[in-house]
């Protein structure tokens, strides 16, 4: 039976085609890959969610019994929803050396290059083995991550590098800030408006604590610590969502809102986050309780992805820096997967093909002569593989 064979710019048509919008299932691109891959003979093995709507994949091509190399990339997009698109975001499109669709830049250009070269992987008679590393909802979290880290923990030997394939450019990223994020509901005491001081109004206490939060982003602004790699040089806090009420006569008696903390490796969000419930817990509900008991603060973790921090010193900067024919690295504030791997003991580069400045946007595209420079770069990956 012929074996699927595609061009990176095919296979980005193939994988742009399925609507992975983080909020669906990605099964039905999880089950192409693995069927793909099962052309070559290359078990899949797969980690779902607690749901089984989504999954992780992981594959290992060349002798599993040595230390290996992880291709990591997320298969889910940011919606399209809202945003003015000139042609279907789920169609690749070409023009003026640019391909446009959602996923194209953010990430699954990366994985296109990736299983394009699959078959020249199988045939090269690697002495070293690539891992791939497909995971879901990276958009909502990194939470497939968690799961993949934890497999390649498990396996009898130990990858000993995985490259990121978010969107740098090609270049070489060796860091980027963390994100812990947290929801929190206020209970309050519902009452009519004119008796507003025998209730406890959520919203205002929810203000209240906003409130404080932003003293907390304003103490990093100004008193660090900071780290110039990093653009803004400082911890940053930002409460993005939050709602309450349902008339203006009535006070309200919940309120809802969410807060994250983009943390430098210097600083330990944990810390930030106690903080703040602890302003909540002593300070603002020992009034609220005055009134009524029931009523108080609960937060639950949405999110919480570790920076990110490798040395340019590190074998597997060094490795990346040579495959990609440059001797710099970068630092940026977005946070990816990387933190994840490094933490469990993989050394971990981001390092993929497009910019940052074209994901979640209408009109994402990918230029072609990025996904041309990830091929070389993968092609000169397996020439080292070759002769390890």
């Amino acid at each position: 039976m012929p074996k699927t064979t595609l061009s990176s710019k095919e296979m980005l048509a193939r994988l742009v085609s399925f609507d992975t919008t983080s909020c669906k299932s990605n099964l039905e691109l999880i089950d192409w890959v693995r069927n793909y891959l099962g052309e070559y003979g290359i078990k899949s093995e797969i980690i779902y969610d607690p749901t089984k709507n989504k999954a992780n994949l992981h594959a290992i091509v060349g002798p599993a019994d040595k230390p290996g190399v992880v291709l990591s990339g997320h298969t889910d997009v940011v919606p399209v929803e809202g945003q003015s698109w000139d042609s279907d975001p789920f169609k690749l499109r070409e023009h003026d050396g640019l391909l446009y669709a959602r996923g194209t830049c953010d990430m699954k250009g990366f994985i296109a290059v990736v299983l394009a070269k699959l078959p020249e992987m199988v045939s090269g008679n690697l002495s070293t083995p690539v891992h791939f590393a497909l995971s879901y909802d990276e958009e909502v979290g990194c939470l497939g991550a968690h799961d993949i880290a934890k497999h390649l923990d498990k396996l009898p030997v130990k990858p000993k590098l995985c490259i990121v394939g978010e969107p740098t450019s090609m270049k070489s990223i060796t860091g980027h800030k963390g994100i812990c994020a947290l929801n929190c509901t206020v209970h309050g005491k519902e009452a009519h408006s004119s008796l507003a001081p025998y209730a406890v109004n959520a919203v205002e206490n929810a203000a209240e604590l906003v409130a404080y939060i932003k003293s907390v982003a304003r103490r990093m602004a100004h008193e660090g610590p900071f780290n110039k790699q990093f653009d803004p040089p400082f911890t940053t806090v930002h409460t993005g969502i939050m709602k309450g009420g349902t008339a203006l006569n009535i006070v309200p008696n919940i309120c809802e809102f969410s807060f994250e903390i983009r943390n430098i490796p210097e600083v330990n969000p944990e810390t930030l986050m106690e903080e703040i419930r602890q302003y909540a817990f002593k300070t603002l509900e020992p009034r609220m309780k005055d009134i009524d008991p029931k009523t108080g603060f609960e937060f639950k973790p949405s999110s919480n992805v570790p920076a990110f921090d490798i040395s340019n010193n590190d074998p597997a900067v060094e490795l990346v820096l040579s495959l990609s024919g440059s001797n710099i690295t970068e630092k940026v504030s977005f946070a990816t997967e990387a933190g994840i791997f490094q933490k469990s003991g993989v050394p971990t580069v981001v390092c993929g093909p497009g910019s940052i400045n074209q994901a979640h946007k209408p009109n994402e595209f990918v230029a072609i002569d990025q996904l041309t420079k990830c091929e070389n770069f993968i092609d000169r990956l397996l020439d080292r593989l070759r002769i390890a």
